[in-house]
């Protein structure tokens, strides 16, 4: 059977020609599933009743199920547990943002209503991740396999259901999305297409632990897309150490490559540096990561290191993260400290698993 969430619109518009259909149904079909989400056939009601039969015997929208959802105190960020068809799951977010810190929609925390200016989606692209990086919980539960281009769409619309319309997407959670590039990058085209979800190229965010092919692909690609890096060492020493693939991939590589993207693209890089209590927030790092960064267009985002069960790192204390940044401005390197969004219920970076082992959903969650 089909998932037509796999298909590109050409591609569908073939299956759709093999089916003795004019090119037009295709174009019906896309409207339901990316403008309505309307994922049953039967539902769909200006296709031929003929038509919608045959759909529903051979073809599938797959959307995976919502097995587990749960929410931060202030109502603003929602995670949700996915299982796909073979019985595995993945963790997708959804976070609101108001454009100022008092604007009425707090005082109804646990009901956000629709006056959200930006409404982030965060998903995944594998099934765990192979990188395996200490402090992340996503790479401490291993990898399992790749999503296919279906599966890294039907999270943005699981969440447009509820929350539409969806203004931005980071592909910031589980997996190293670069390792499936292919899956990833057809899904962009998706998300993007005027036809389809529609989202502005520049409303995407592909986030890489440093794979250096990968990039050097983005670099010729044509949307507009942002980069961002997992960065986290200024050096090979403990760089190697915090994300294992920089033994594949060093620094020497790693950089020219992301300059290269710079040059070619004229996109200002994001460099996300999660600050580590004595492993990677010392002076000198600062320094150094400041120099390393010198006369590139890009923008420094210190995270917080965020809890994960059973890791042996510490958060950097609040009063030395403000000395790094510190540092990093003087040099005259653009940084800011990420807003922390669903900390407690392990939305945050890094935190993301696909188990179900936790009790979630501890109250209601309502649509906005």
């Amino acid at each position: 059977m089909i998932d037509v969430l796999n298909l590109t619109k050409a591609g569908l518009r073939d299956w759709v020609a093999s089916l003795g259909e004019p090119e037009y149904r295709a174009g019906q079909l896309d409207h339901w599933i990316y403008r309505e989400f309307v994922w049953d056939f039967n539902a769909m009601t200006d296709l031929p009743r003929g038509l919608r039969v045959r759909l529903d015997s051979e073809a599938r929208i797959g959307i995976p199920k919502t097995v587990a959802e749960s929410a931060s105190v202030d109502g603003l960020t929602r995670k949700i547990l996915l299982r796909l068809e073979d019985e595995h799951t993945i963790e997708t977010v959804l976070m609101l943002y108001q454009d100022a810190p008092n604007s009425p929609e707090l005082e109804e925390p646990h009901n956000p209503g629709p006056d959200f200016k930006r409404r982030t989606v965060c998903i995944s692209t594998q099934v765990g991740c192979p990188i395996g990086c200490p402090f992340c919980a996503t790479g401490q539960a291993g990898y399992i396999r790749n999503l296919s281009p279906g599966e890294i769409v039907a999270q943005v619309l699981a969440i447009a259901r509820m929350a539409s319309p969806i203004t931005n997407v980071v592909v910031m959670g589980m997996g190293e999305p670069l390792l499936n590039y292919d899956a990833t990058w057809q899904a962009i085209e998706s998300l993007t297409d005027s036809e389809r979800l529609g989202l502005g190229a520049r409303r995407i965010t592909v986030s890489t632990s440093g794979e250096v092919p990968g990039i050097h692909r983005l670099a010729q690609e044509k949307l507009q897309i942002n980069l961002a890096v997992s960065l986290h060492a200024p050096d090979d020493a403990v760089r190697n150490v915090l994300v294992p693939l920089n033994r594949k991939y060093p620094l020497k590589e790693l950089m020219p490559a992301v300059r290269e993207y710079s040059a070619r693209t004229r996109r200002r890089i994001t460099f996300e540096y999660a600050l580590i209590d004595n492993v990677n927030d010392r002076p000198e790092q600062a320094r150094a990561l400041a120099l390393l960064l010198k006369g590139l267009l890009c923008h420094v985002n210190l995270i917080p290191l965020n809890p994960t069960p059973g890791s042996p790192y510490q958060r950097t204390p609040y009063g030395q993260v403000k000395a790094f940044e510190r540092i990093l401005q003087g040099a005259g390197i653009p940084t800011t400290l990420r807003v922390e969004k669903g900390i407690e219920i392990s939305a945050g970076c890094g935190q993301l698993r696909q188990v179900e082992e936790r009790k979630v959903g501890a109250r209601q969650l309502h649509t906005v």
